[in-house]
């Protein structure tokens, strides 16, 4: 097993750890919050991006050091008849040392290219950060939406439960106005009740299953029964978001960390654009060499020798080659850059759309507290009060009673999808927390 399969493990042991060590200390029920930093605290990505953060740094270090030199040794001029070092004057044994190095400013520019890479994770992890936490909100909020049904659903069963019997007393009895079709309208309601019960428990069940995903065995605790209140990460209004002009809009998430990562990548492929074009220089090499002669026959000393001597190539035939490759690189660059467009147009109609479906919110939220459920409970116990005094009838107290249980279920869905679309306006406002030297580049 390698370096890096041990270091997946022993990161991937903590996170397990730390997660059942959770679920062991605190057996209360999980609060939204809780959730989201177990999440962030879990990610095994955002240790990756660091990894391959450090890797990068090592790699630029390497790339501004020179090539190795290299070492030749040789025995010139042997004669084949003899192979004796003395037989002839041209004989001799050599040793030499050869340097390159780079084109122009390649060593240099390779460096910078490797650090503008490496200084995009900081921003990827700030981008992964707060996805993690929208989606474990939306998660936690669609668990607890399902959760809270339930309970609403619970608390009036008792009451049909209660109209069920109630019907069936009063069919029994000689004296009683329930018929019989009045039993079995209660009877299915409370089948339908049931049914209802077995679908929320199994929306609850994948909702938590899948925030297991991101949070492990905490994810199947009971979630706190407070709805928590969500606020926008800047304060920023509802209709300033909507009435916002494109350019305002833009303004609000130029410094988006997805878009600032871009930023760095396009920095980099510029920086690769000046690095081919040093490929149009040529490349230098310096070369020594010592020759070692021994006495003559006659046992005449003999001087040693010393060469030294450059190589460079001549790039004269671009048109194929430096050409291209420069051009490759330019084209590089523009892709990304219109892939930051393209990002930065899905982020302002994204939010453009979440400040719409919040202001529609807020307005149903409204007229739900303010009228809707005030006026429900008020038909449903008149109708309840009617039929119990025999002036009323059965079903249409029945219906009362289920068209309130009904608008207590929606009004809960809206609360829960306010939050859902704060989490995600949150994430599409969210901002770059670290001081940068480069602003924030135009689309």
């Amino acid at each position: 097993m390698n370096l890096s399969n041990v270091t997946f493990f022993v990161v991937l042991s903590l996170s397990v750890s730390n997660v059942i060590g959770y679920a062991q200390t605190f057996p209360e029920p999980l609060k939204l919050e809780q959730a989201v930093a177990l999440a962030v605290d879990a990610d095994p990505w955002l240790t990756g991006s660091q990894f391959t953060q450090e890797a990068l740094n090592d790699e630029a270090i390497a790339a501004a050091t020179l090539p190795d030199p290299r070492v030749s040794l040789m025995a010139g001029n042997f004669p084949v008849d003899t192979f004796d070092l003395n037989q002839e004057a041209m004989t001799q044994l050599s040793v030499g040392v050869s340097q390159m190095f780079p084109r122009g400013d390649s060593l240099a520019l390779a460096q910078h290219q490797k650090q503008q890479l490496a200084e995009q994770h900081p921003l990827l992890r700030l981008d992964r950060k707060a996805k993690v936490s929208a989606m474990v909100s939306q998660l936690w909020l669609e668990a607890f939406k399902a959760q809270e049904s339930i309970r609403l659903i619970e608390q009036d069963r008792a009451l049909f439960e209660q109209l069920v019997d109630a019907a069936k007393a009063g069919y029994s009895s000689a004296l009683g106005r329930a018929r019989q079709q009045d039993v079995i309208r209660a009877q299915l309601e409370l089948i339908r009740l049931e049914d209802r019960l077995t679908m929320l428990r199994q929306q609850q069940q994948a909702a938590q299953k899948r925030l297991t995903e991101w949070i492990g065995a905490p994810a199947t605790v009971p979630l706190a029964p407070v709805l928590p209140t969500q606020s926008l990460s800047r304060p920023l209004s509802v209709p300033t978001i909507k009435q916002a002009s494109e350019h305002t809009r833009y303004e609000w998430i130029r410094h988006h960390p997805a878009l600032r990562a871009l930023d760095q990548r396009i920095d980099a492929t510029q920086t690769g654009v000046d690095l081919a074009k040093q490929k149009y220089k040529p490349e230098w090499g310096l070369t020594a060499q010592y020759g070692y002669r021994d006495n003559d026959p006659l046992g005449r000393d003999r001087a040693d020798l010393f060469s030294v001597g450059v190589t460079f190539d001549l790039p004269l035939f671009t048109g194929n080659r430096q050409d291209k490759e420069v051009s490759a690189a330019v084209n590089r660059t523009e892709a990304i850059k219109t892939e930051k467009h393209l990002l930065g147009r899905r982020l302002m109609a994204e939010l453009e759309t979440a400040s719409v479906q919040l202001a529609r919110l807020d307005e149903r939220q409204a007229l739900y507290t303010d009228q809707l459920l005030p006026q429900m409970a008020e038909q449903a116990e008149a109708s309840l009060s009617a039929y119990n005094n025999d002036d009323g009838d059965f079903a249409e107290a029945v219906r009362a009673r289920i068209a309130e249980l009904n608008a207590k279920i929606d009004a809960l869905a809206i609360a829960v999808d306010r939050q859902k679309t704060i989490a995600q306006i949150n994430y599409l406002l969210a901002e770059a927390s670290f001081d940068d030297a480069r602003p924030a580049k135009p689309f």
